[in-house]
């Protein structure tokens, strides 16, 4: 049985997700922002590899929120607005926010986190992250936020006709081939994440190459193409016999899950539609059959790993929504089931004052407001909803 959301519910969801939003004008908490405590700042002891990964873990997986208590600033997340800006981009042009102004605030902000130490438009999360490979300082540029950043710049671009736009875009693609490291394989290629590192992670390498791809239709170039296809032929050739894609090609990265998953799928759409190429077709067939069949519940739950539902995870809610509407070419019921997925996220992960909750255990829910994982999400993936959702729907929702 799947449920029906209104146009009216829909409206009134990301209306008080906006005022939100706009309270502390984009800015705020991070999942991945603990190394940004001061307090932490002032322990000797802990700055090293292991008390950086513990403690982020511990403000990461803490059911209480305890940024204030370890003095962690609400901040702005590079990636976070450009989510926000080309979701008002979208929601602006389906007639469901105000004026281009507000549709522009978040960009704006957006532009000015550039990397101001690199020679190209290039954007960095906004804070130190330790992962179990290495460690990444502050606004070190990355291919996730910088792609995400440009695909924000080109939305803009289309809309708005402004060339500035394009030329920072372009910038931007030339980070990607000129800033970030790349190894060529037989297969084709793999894009570093930053500069610093030569690891192979397909949803980076993808996202990538998909934004090469917008680039090469928008302005002719081949050069943006001789590099797009050859790395989504390096990341296809990665694909598993069952449709599925592990994270990336690290011994500690044999792990599948639901939104990186989803990144890869839509890339590869992107792609294929970018550049007319239709190489990629089979292998978009297989991932959305294994995606369907493994990542959701009959009641609308969107699980984060293959094999497990918990944590239930807003990212994987909200990227399932993106997914399914992006790919309702490849399933009958995709429409239906982003329906269903956004359905289940209003009714239980969503708060009175119109945020969306992070996570939901076995046991509990993680209520934690954070701005790019969840809001910043939500509100893209109910863009991207939106003109999907008919107005004639209101009289036949079951979804309250």
């Amino acid at each position: 049985m799947y449920s029906v959301v209104s146009h009216e519910l829909l409206k009134d969801a990301i209306s008080a997700l906006l005022r939100y939003c706009q309270r502390d004008n984009w800015a705020g908490y991070d999942p991945y922002d603990a190394l940004n405590s001061r307090v932490f700042a002032r322990i000797p002891f802990l700055q090293n590899k292991l008390g950086k990964l513990a403690f982020t873990q511990l403000m990461k997986r803490s059911p209480v929120n305890l940024r204030q208590l370890m003095l962690v600033p609400k901040s702005h997340n590079p990636k976070g607005l450009a989510l926000f800006a080309s979701a008002l981009m979208k929601l602006h042009e389906v007639g469901l926010m105000g004026n281009k102004d507000d549709a522009l605030s978040p960009l704006d902000l957006m532009i000015k986190l550039k990397d101001p130490k690199n020679p190209y438009y290039s954007w960095g999360y906004n804070f130190d992250w330790q992962s179990r490979l290495r460690f990444i300082p502050k606004g070190v540029p990355n291919i996730i936020c910088t792609t995400f950043a440009g695909n924000a710049l080109l939305d803009a671009y289309e809309k708005y006709g402004n060339s500035h736009y394009m030329e920072m875009a372009e910038s931007a693609g030339r980070f990607l081939l000129e800033g970030l490291n790349i190894s060529w394989e037989k297969e084709g290629l793999c894009f570093s994440y930053t500069p610093l590192d030569w690891g192979r992670i397909h949803n980076a390498n993808l996202l990538g190459a998909a934004y090469l791809a917008r680039l090469h239709q928008l302005t002719g170039k081949e050069r943006y193409l001789k590099h797009a296809i050859p790395a989504a032929r390096y990341s296809v050739g990665k694909q598993n016999a069952d449709g599925s894609w592990y994270y990336g090609e690290g011994g500690t990265q044999q792990w599948i899950d639901n939104f990186h998953t989803g990144y890869n799928l839509v890339a590869l759409n992107n792609i294929c539609k970018y550049t007319g190429v239709d190489d990629f077709r089979s292998n978009i067939e297989r991932g959305y059959d294994y995606y369907e069949k493994h990542f959701f519940t009959e009641e609308g739950i969107a699980k984060y790993f293959h094999n497990k539902i918990y944590p239930i995870d807003i990212h994987s809610i909200t990227q399932s929504i993106v997914t399914l509407v992006e790919l309702k070419e490849y399933g009958k019921k995709s429409i239906a089931l982003a329906l269903n997925v956004c359905c289940w996220a209003l009714q239980n992960m969503r708060s009175p004052q119109g945020f969306f909750y992070y996570q939901k255990t076995r046991y509990l829910k993680i209520k934690i407001p954070y701005m790019r994982w969840s809001q910043g999400w939500m509100l893209y993936g109910l863009a991207k909803l939106a003109p999907n959702i008919v107005r004639e729907s209101v009289s036949k929702s079951n979804c309250q």
